[in-house]
C-alpha cells in the first residue's frame, strides 16, 4: 500500500481526492477500485493491500469519498453521487479505462452509483455489509439499523461551528467502531482508529465535513428503482453478524439485479459489518476470483 495521496479532478468546483495504491497500474491487467466506509479512510483496506492473492489478481486503488481522508471539495456541500462522479474521474485522470469496484457500506452503494454512471467503464462490482435502500422502515422491518435514530444525535451535536483546536470527540469514534467491528475491538485497533479520526476530522472544516457525511447516511436516497439498470457482474459479500444491514435485506436486495449478468450474494458466517476487515481473508480471495471471472 502505498502513503495516502491525492489527485485533482475537476467536479464540484475542482476537488483533491484522497488516494492509496499497490503501485503503478498495468494496462493489460484488471484495476479493481476500494470505496470506504462511514468516517473511515483508504487505511480500512490495509488488509487487502496485504494479500498476495489479491494483487496477482488486481491492480489496487482505494479511493476517499467527498467528507472523509484526505479528499476534499471546491465547493461546499457533496452527495454519494458526487462520490461516484469523482471516483471515475481519478480513474480517467490514473488512465485507467475500465476497473472493477468493491465497497464497504457506504462504498456499497457508491460502487453501485459508478456502475450506473460509467456501465462501459465498471466491469463489476464487489458490495460488502451494504444497502441498495434509503433509511426506509421496510429496512428496518427487515432487521436492519435505526440509521435515523443513529446519526440525528451527532448531526445535532455538529450544528455549531468550532474552534480550530477542535477534533472529532472519541466517543463518535467508538459509535462507529462498535457497528463496524461489533463489540470485541481490540485495543490497537481501537487506538488506531481513534488516531486516524482525529488526523481527518479536525477544527470547523472537520466537523462540517463529518456533520455532511452524517446527513448524507441518513437523508441519502435509495437505488431500488435503478437496480434493473446494472448491467455488470455482482458480487454481494455479507457477514452473519453484522449489525447495521442485515442478511435478510441483502437477500431480498441482490434479486433486484435483474439486468446483471450474474448477481450472487455469499453469506460469511461470523462476518462483522467491516467485513473486508473482519474477514479479509474470504472477502479477498472471493474479490480475486470474481476478477479473474469477469476480467
Amino acid at each position: 500500500m502505498s502513503s495516502p495521496q491525492t489527485i485533482t479532478v475537476p467536479h464540484l468546483g475542482s476537488s483533491t481526492i484522497g488516494y492509496a495504491t499497490s503501485g503503478s497500474f498495468d494496462a493489460s491487467r484488471p484495476t479493481l477500485v476500494m470505496v470506504n466506509s462511514f468516517t473511515t479512510s483508504v487505511e480500512l483496506y490495509r488488509p487487502q493491500f496485504a494479500d498476495e492473492e489479491l494483487a496477482r489478481a488486481a491492480d489496487l486503488l482505494a479511493i476517499e469519498p467527498y467528507g472523509h481522508g484526505s479528499t476534499r471539495a471546491g465547493w461546499a456541500d457533496f452527495t454519494y453521487w458526487d462520490t461516484a462522479v469523482a471516483a471515475l474521474q481519478v480513474l480517467d485522470a490514473l488512465g485507467i479505462r475500465r476497473a472493477f469496484v468493491l465497497g464497504t457500506s457506504q462504498g456499497g452503494w457508491i460502487a453501485v452509483r459508478m456502475a450506473l454512471l460509467a456501465p462501459d467503464v465498471v466491469q463489476g462490482v464487489i458490495p460488502l455489509g451494504t444497502s441498495m435502500d434509503f433509511e426506509s422502515p421496510r429496512s428496518r422491518e427487515l432487521g436492519c439499523w435505526d440509521g435515523v435514530t443513529f446519526c440525528t444525535p451527532a448531526i445535532d451535536a455538529l450544528a455549531t461551528p468550532v474552534g480550530e483546536d477542535w477534533v472529532i470527540p472519541t466517543d463518535l469514534v467508538d459509535a462507529v467502531l462498535a457497528e463496524g467491528f461489533g463489540d470485541e475491538v481490540d485495543e490497537e485497533t481501537r487506538a488506531f482508529w481513534h488516531a486516524t479520526h482525529q488526523r481527518n476530522y479536525t477544527g470547523d472544516d472537520g466537523r462540517r465535513r463529518l456533520r455532511t457525511s452524517s446527513i448524507n447516511l441518513r437523508d441519502r436516497d435509495g437505488l431500488h428503482g435503478r437496480l434493473d439498470e446494472v448491467r455488470c457482474p455482482v458480487l454481494w459479500l455479507h457477514g452473519t453478524e453484522d449489525r447495521v444491514y442485515s442478511v435478510a435485506n441483502a437477500q431480498d436486495e441482490i434479486g433486484r439485479f435483474t439486468s446483471s449478468p450474474h448477481a450472487e450474494l455469499q453469506v460469511v458466517d461470523g462476518g462483522q459489518h467491516f467485513l473486508s476487515a473482519s474477514h479479509p481473508e474470504v472477502v479477498d480471495a472471493a474479490t480475486a476470483e470474481f476478477v479473474r471471472r469477469w476480467g
